[in-house]
């Protein structure tokens, strides 16, 4: 579960010359709203669509829409991409990535290896990676179960699981409060009446099962 994994690979990439309006046509063309700036192979920035859709010239309340078409016009990136974006390597885990977007508040990080750009990785590609992780496009089951949060707790589950002979396709936890501990389970069966029979007789609570 590694960037390297999920991110887009040969991203298109622009240089800091390039107009703004041309930028734009690019992303729409090509449905991304994320475009890495290189120049002489060189990341020195990354530009965004809301970046390109707020720019305004100053002051634009005294100028006439030919104007202000005029003046954007002329603008290039580097007026208004953001200089030395956050990047990570290819060998990056998607937690780690998930994390730095999130506290950051951005929404794409450019992928760098050797000091060249090799990918990019959006929050759609995040998405993307935990649908395959938790195996949502696969047919099967999801069993939640609610258990003391104590060493062996989820072996133990796993291990009447294994008795059923049921695969495994994805499993999270989500600690609560009073030593808790929620266990989502997906499970490669649309059938699972008798291992929730069996759990709840391991006195395993039961929380949901869909």
């Amino acid at each position: 579960m590694f960037v390297r994994d999920y991110m887009s690979t040969s991203p298109i990439s622009i240089y800091s010359g390039t107009p703004i309006f041309e930028a734009l046509n690019i992303m729409k063309k090509n449905k991304i709203r994320h475009l890495p700036v290189v120049d002489k192979g060189r990341l020195v920035g990354l530009i965004t669509e809301r970046d390109l859709l707020t720019v305004t010239p100053s002051p634009a309340t005294t100028l006439s829409v030919f104007e202000m078409n005029y003046l954007l016009s002329k603008m290039i990136v580097k007026d208004v991409m953001k200089t030395n974006p956050i990047t990570v390597g290819p060998d990056c885990t998607i937690e780690e990535a998930s994390l730095i977007m999130r506290e950051h508040k951005i929404g794409s990080l450019p992928v760098v290896e050797d000091d060249g750009l090799v990918g990019i990785i959006t929050q759609t590609d995040i998405l993307d990676a935990l649908i395959r992780i938790f195996g949502l496009r696969k047919a099967g089951t999801r069993l939640v179960l609610e258990v003391s949060d104590r060493i062996g707790a989820l072996a133990d589950i796993l291990a009447v699981v294994r008795e059923h002979q049921i695969n495994v396709i994805g499993v999270a936890c989500r600690e609560k409060e009073n030593q808790r501990v929620q266990i989502m389970l997906r499970l490669s069966t649309v059938e699972p009446e008798s291992l929730v029979h069996d759990l709840q007789k391991q006195g395993f609570e039961v929380k949901s099962v869909s």
